[in-house]
């Protein structure tokens, strides 16, 4: 197995899943004292994760009948989803941070899922150029990585879910440091692909 693609997956999934950090520290802050609540969060992390993987991966194999000169031109989706998180948080750089809401005895799967997948719009247009161009051996070792990466997180979050000053920071510089990955990565995909005749 190729360590380069191992480390371009690993880089992947933590630029697109900064701010499941934050959301899981929250879920696990809130949980904390109720028995099973950390198992049912990180069910429901994998769940959620499964069907952004399984829509993505869905759409990379119908990304796979274009033609190849058209497939450096999905590197518009993160590209375009870069720019609207980069305004999104222009405009709302003045609001509160909303809290997600959990149950009185933590969060359950279900939620947890919810959330991780409402969270992964930006996850599932960066995910399908990249498998698209990476091929059914590419993208295995892209998901097995992933998944790996899943539990990292969950323990991260739990991690952090006692620490508030670092969760403070992730809420303050995520909503920065995801647009700028995204809009980097579409130029990327672009550029690397020769889209444009760049």
């Amino acid at each position: 197995m190729h360590l380069g693609i191992i480390g371009q997956a690993a880089g992947l999934f933590a630029v697109t899943n900064v701010d499941d950090i934050l959301i899981l520290s929250l879920f696990f802050a809130r949980g904390a004292g109720h028995r099973g609540s950390a198992r049912r969060i990180v069910l429901g992390q994998y769940l959620g994760f499964a069907a952004i993987l399984a829509v993505a991966i869905a759409a990379a194999f119908g990304a796979t009948f274009l033609p190849e000169s058209a497939i450096p031109y999905l590197g518009l989706l993160p590209l375009a989803l870069g720019l609207k998180a980069a305004w999104q948080a222009w405009k709302h750089r003045d609001d509160e941070d909303d809290e997600q809401q959990t149950a009185e005895g933590g969060a359950k799967a279900l939620e947890v899922a919810a959330v991780t997948f409402a969270n992964g719009g930006d996850n599932i247009g960066v995910y399908v150029p990249v498998f698209a161009t990476a091929g059914v051996g590419g993208m295995s070792v892209y998901t097995s990585v992933f998944l790996i990466l899943v539990a990292v997180w969950c323990f991260a979050g739990r991690f952090f879910a006692t620490r508030p000053v670092i969760a403070k920071a992730l809420s303050r510089w995520g909503h920065i440091v995801l647009p700028l990955v995204l809009i980097a990565l579409g130029l990327l995909i672009l550029a690397e692909g020769g889209a444009f005749g760049l």
